[in-house]
């Protein structure tokens, strides 16, 4: 049973350690839900690839930064019955369709006016029982895509106002097998009691077609809040590859935990350079309407040498 007082929650991939713009992010999604009166969920996205002890490293670290979440945690790689129950729902309701295209078909295939780049064409809607059978004998594997009815859907999000995506078909399972993140991010955030998504801005675009899918399945979408990024001096998304950037990484440049909060507060325009402050005086100073609207640059600093 969903709890009445819905949920807000971070879901990430333990592909590798937090760096300091995920545990930015983990910070806001916690302040979003927690000044709201909502629960914390957990989730790890763990469908694609995972690095061993990722899991327990990211649930270290946020805990370490101050945050703190409502059981139970959640792994996808453990609900797989419930997502191929979606999915043969769907297939059930005559919402789906088999799809053989390969990605570079779909770039080159002739798109529909004022169609994103890389839209989906419908080339495979229509297709006979004939067509597809001739299809599966050479040898290719159908993805499975979401048969739409409407050309657009709009969300509202609480930083960026009203958000109109062009609704295409697109992909529930891959042709590997694998659940796509717009059916399992729809499904997990149902079953969690998920009813505020607070992530990368990003992930904006991908808001409408999530929230249009949550009508199909029953499911009131959620209110979505997409903050800055945190960006390289080079402004490009901040990777690990970006140098002292993870929470170990900055504790070897001698960056301690509670200062890593402080830059974070002070990048939010939550504390004043270099002021001390933990993750429960943030929740008494936070408001989402003076959160920045830029993305924060972010300088790693150098690693102290032995």
């Amino acid at each position: 049973m969903v709890d009445s007082i819905g949920a807000g929650r971070y879901a990430p991939s333990p592909s590798g350690d937090l760096h300091i713009g995920n545990l930015r992010t983990a910070l806001l999604a916690w302040l979003f839900a927690r000044s709201s009166g909502r629960h914390f969920r957990l989730r790890f996205e763990d469908l694609d690839r995972t690095a061993d002890g990722a899991a327990e490293r990211q649930r270290d670290d946020l805990a370490a930064i101050g945050l703190d979440w409502d059981p139970p945690e959640m792994r996808q790689s453990s609900r797989l019955d419930v997502y191929a129950g979606v999915v043969t729902e769907l297939m059930s309701v005559g919402r789906t369709f088999e799809c053989f295209c390969t990605r570079r078909e779909i770039l080159e295939a002739p798109s529909a006016p004022h169609s994103p780049p890389g839209a989906y064409p419908g080339t495979c809607r229509h297709l006979t029982e004939a067509e597809r059978a001739a299809r599966r004998a050479s040898g290719r594997r159908p993805a499975i895509r979401l048969l739409s009815d409407t050309d657009t859907f709009t969300v509202t999000d609480e930083l960026h106002g009203a958000q109109t995506g062009t609704m295409d078909d697109f992909v529930l399972v891959r042709g590997d097998g694998t659940y796509a993140y717009n059916l399992v991010v729809v499904v997990d955030d149902g079953a969690q009691g998920v009813d505020q998504v607070v992530r990368g801005d990003d992930l904006l675009s991908s808001a409408p077609r999530q929230a249009y899918l949550a009508t199909l399945l029953g499911i009131r979408p959620p209110v979505y809040a997409h903050v800055p990024m945190v960006l390289n001096t080079d402004h490009i998304r901040l990777a690990k590859r970006d140098g002292a950037v993870t929470l170990s990484d900055l504790h070897a440049a001698g960056i301690t935990t509670a200062q890593v909060v402080s830059l974070m507060a002070e990048s939010l325009g939550l504390a004043s350079p270099g002021e001390p402050v933990s993750t429960q005086a943030l929740l008494q100073r936070f408001s989402p309407q003076r959160l920045p609207r830029e993305p924060w640059i972010f300088e790693p600093p150098q690693l102290v040498e032995d």
